[in-house]
C-alpha cells in the first residue's frame, strides 16, 4: 500500500525523498508527493503517476530544505489527482498516511463549523485539518498531534511535519506498519526497512498504537495510553534490503528465476541433517481441528496446505479469506490451533483476523516473508519463509515458499500425530528437496512459454483446470494472469467444469490444465476431453507420462519433470508464473506495478 518517508537530515532531503520513494514502488501508487520546511516554511509538490514526473516537476520547480517527508498514494478515497495527492497541507500542518480513517465524515461536519473545509476527496486531509483546528486554538504541534490521535478512528500510519518546525518529526501507527531509523545526526521515518536502508542499519519498528517525537538527537516513543515506551534498536541487515534487477528487464522475471534458490535455502533452514528442523515447542499432537486464513496469493497456498494437512497428518482444516473470517464470527475449538500466512505480514484483513483467534484463546502461527512484522511479532511463533525481498507485486518467489514451509509443518503435523512412518517420512524429505532442481529445469521452459503467451494475449478469458491440490493451484494461476495482464481469467477445479463454467468455452477460449501423471490424472483427462468436444484451446501441462497418454488433440503441451504427487504444486507455479509473465509482456503491460493493485494491501 502507500509508502512514506520523513527525513531529519544534514542535506538537502528532497532528492532523498524521492530516492527512498523509488523503493518503495513495489508497494504499488498513483501519485506522489514531497513536503519540506525550508527557512520555517512549509511547502510541498506533489504530481499524478510515476515519480517520474514528480522528479521532472522539482527540476522545474525546486523544493528546498532539510527536513521533509514523502509519499506514494494507492488511491482509495478519491480518484488519483494533485489534489488528492499527498502530502495534504492545512496551513502549519502537513501530513502523509497510510490507512483509512473511518470516521473522517464526522470529523468533517465538525471542521465545518469550524470553517475549515478540504480541498479534496481524501479521508487524509481531515487529518491536517483538525491539527490545524487543535494549533489555531493554542496548541503546541506536539499537543496538536496527540490530542489528533485521540480523535482518529480506523488505521493508520501517519507522519506530521510542521511550519517552524524544521527538527520535528511526529509518527504514529494503528494496524498499519512505520519505523524509525537512527543515523548520526539525522534521523528517518519510513513504511518499512527498504525506504531506510540507504541511510541507516539501526531501526526501531513502532509497535500498535505508538506514537513518537522524532528529532535529529532521536526519538521519544509512547503507548497507546501516552506512557514513555522502550522499543527495541534492530541492525538490519543491508544486504536484505537490496531492490535491483540484476539484468532482468522486470523484478517478476528475477524473482522467478530465483526461485530454485530461495526455496532451497528455505528448504535447507527446516529440513536440516535430513530430519525436520521446527521449534520443539511446536506440537499438532493434540490438534483437534487447525484454521488457516490469509489473502490473495497466501490463501491459495493455504488452500494447497489443505490437502497436505489433511492427507498426510489427518488433521481436519479449515482455510478461511482473512477478510470474510473474523465477521462471520467463527466458533473457534478449545485449546486450539490458527495458522496465518502473509508475504508482508502486515495484511490488514490477516492481522485483525489474528487478534480474534487471540481472543479466542487459539494458538497462533505465522508464515511470513518478515520477521519483524506485526503479524510476525504479534503470533505465538513466527516462521519466516526466507524469500527474501519480493519487489514485483503478483507474488512469485514468496508463494513457493510460503508452500515449502507449509509442506514441512504437515510433514511435522504428520509425524506428531503418529501417521508417518519413519521411512516415509525420508522420503517425503528427498522429495522436497528435489524441489530446487526440478525447478530448474521448468525454468528452461520459458521460452517455449514466451511462444504460446503471444495466443494467450490475444484472447478475453482464459480457464485454467486442476484436481486436488492442482486445484489451488489453478486459482493462482488464473490469478496471476488477471493481475498482470488484465485478462478475465477464472480457475476451476476440473470436476466442476460440467456444472457451469463449461459454458464459456469455445474456440476463442484457452484453457490450461495442471495434470501431472498422479492418481487423479485420469479423471482431469476426462473433463479435458469435454472442453476439447467444444473446440476449447487446451494448453496441457504434464510429465512425460501424461502428455504420452493424453496429449492428442491438445492445442499445445508443456512438459515437466515428474514430481512426488503430493508436492507437485510447488512445481507447477512456474510455468503458471512464466505463463502470465509472459503474455503480460506481449500485451505491454506494467509487470512489476500493474493497475490499481498494491503489494502491501494495509487497509481493510
Amino acid at each position: 500500500m502507500c509508502g512514506i518517508i520523513g527525513i531529519l537530515g544534514d542535506h538537502e532531503v528532497a532528492p532523498l525523498l524521492v530516492e527512498s520513494l523509488k523503493r518503495l514502488e513495489y508497494r504499488g501508487y498513483d501519485s506522489a508527493g514531497i513536503a519540506t520546511v525550508n527557512e520555517g516554511r512549509l511547502d510541498r509538490r506533489r504530481a499524478v503517476g510515476k515519480l517520474a514526473n514528480l522528479s521532472d516537476l522539482l527540476v522545474h520547480d525546486p523544493l528546498p530544505g532539510k527536513a521533509g517527508i514523502g509519499h506514494t498514494r494507492w488511491a482509495t478515497h478519491g480518484a488519483a489527482t494533485e489534489s488528492n495527492a499527498h502530502p495534504h497541507q492545512s496551513g502549519p500542518v502537513a501530513v502523509v498516511h497510510n490507512g483509512i480513517i473511518e470516521n473522517f465524515r464526522a470529523l468533517r461536519a465538525e471542521l465545518a463549523i469550524a470553517g475549515l473545509n478540504p480541498e479534496s476527496q481524501t479521508d487524509t486531509e481531515t487529518v491536517a485539518l483538525l491539527a490545524r483546528h487543535f494549533i489555531d486554538g493554542g496548541m503546541t504541534p506536539r499537543e496538536a498531534a496527540t490530542a489528533t490521535l485521540a480523535r482518529l478512528e480506523g488505521a493508520f500510519a501517519l507522519l506530521f511535519l510542521f511550519e517552524g518546525e524544521p527538527d520535528l518529526l511526529i509518527a504514529a501507527r494503528k494496524g498499519s506498519p512505520l519505523a524509525i531509523g537512527h543515523g548520526q545526526g539525522e534521523m528517518f521515518v519510513g513504511s518499512d526497512a527498504i525506504a531506510l536502508a540507504p541511510f541507516t542499519d539501526a531501526i526501531t519498528y513502532l509497535d500498535e498504537g505508538d506514537y513518537a517525537f522524532v528529532t535529529r538527537a532521536g526519538a521519544e516513543v509512547f503507548d497507546a495510553q501516552g506512557r514513555r515506551a522502550n522499543r527495541a534498536l534492530t541492525r538490519i541487515d543491508l544486504g536484505q534490503t537490496r531492490v535491483e534487477k540484476a539484468g532482468y528487464k522486470h523484478f517478476m522475471a528475477k524473482e522467478i528465476a530465483e526461485q530454485p534458490a530461495v526455496l532451497g535455502d528455505a528448504l535447507a533452514h527446516y529440513l536440516a541433517d535430513g530430519a525436520l528442523n521446527l521449534p520443539e515447542t511446536l506440537d499438532f499432537s493434540g490438534v483437534e481441528r487447525l484454521t488457516l486464513v490469509a489473502c490473495g496469493t497466501a490463501f491459495y497456498a493455504c488452500a494447497v496446505a489443505k490437502y497436505w494437512f489433511e492427507a498426510l497428518a489427518g488433521l481436519p482444516c479449515e482455510i478461511d479469506v482473512a477478510s470474510e473470517f473474523r465477521y462471520r464470527e467463527p466458533p473457534l475449538p478449545k485449546a486450539g490451533m490458527a495458522l496465518f500466512v502473509s508475504q508482508s505480514g502486515e495484511t490488514a484483513d490477516t492481522l485483525a483476523a489474528l487478534r480474534y483467534c487471540k481472543a479466542q484463546e487459539q494458538t497462533i502461527i505465522a508464515v511470513v516473508n518478515v520477521p519483524t512484522s506485526s503479524i510476525a511479532r504479534e503470533a505465538d511463533l513466527a516462521l519466516p519463509i526466507l524469500a527474501g525481498i519480493e519487489v514485483g507485486v503478483a507474488s512469485t518467489k514468496a508463494f513457493t515458499c510460503q508452500l515449502g514451509v507449509l509442506a514441512v509443518l504437515a510433514l511435522k503435523a504428520a509425524v506428531d500425530r503418529g501417521r508417518l512412518a519413519p521411512a516415509v517420512l525420508a522420503a517425503h524429505i528427498e522429495a522436497l528437496k528435489a524441489l530446487p532442481g526440478l525447478m530448474n529445469q521448468a525454468l528452461a521452459l520459458s521460452g517455449e512459454i514466451e511462444r504460446l503467451a503471444e495466443r494467450i494475449a490475444e484472447a478475453q478469458d482464459v480457464l485454467f483446470l486442476g484436481r486436488g491440490p492442482m486445484y489451488p493451484l489453478a486459482l493462482e494461476g488464473a490469478l496471476k494472469l488477471k493481475e498482470i495482464s488484465y485478462i478475465h481469467a477464472e480457475g476451476y477445479a476440473s470436476g466442476e467444469l460440467k456444472h457451469g463454467p463449461i459454458a464459456l468455452i469455445d474456440r476463442m477460449v484457452p484453457v490450461v490444465v495442471m495434470a501431472p501423471h498422479d492418481r487423479l490424472f485420469d479423471k482431469t483427462v476426462s473433463n479435458m476431453q469435454e472442453v476439447m468436444a467444444r473446440h476449447g484451446q487446451v494448453l496441457l501441462v504434464s510429465d512425460a507420462a501424461g502428455l504420452r497418454a493424453a496429449s492428442a488433440g491438445v492445442w499445445a503441451t508443456l512438459r515437466l519433470p515428474p514430481v512426488a504427487e503430493p508436492f507437485a504444486p510447488i512445481l507447477y507455479a512456474i510455468p503458471a508464473q512464466l505463463l502470465a509473465y509472459h503474455t503480460a509482456v506481449a500485451k505491454g503491460t506494467d509487470v512489476d506495478q500493474p493497475r490499481n493493485l498494491a503489494k502491501s494491501v494495509t487497509v481493510e
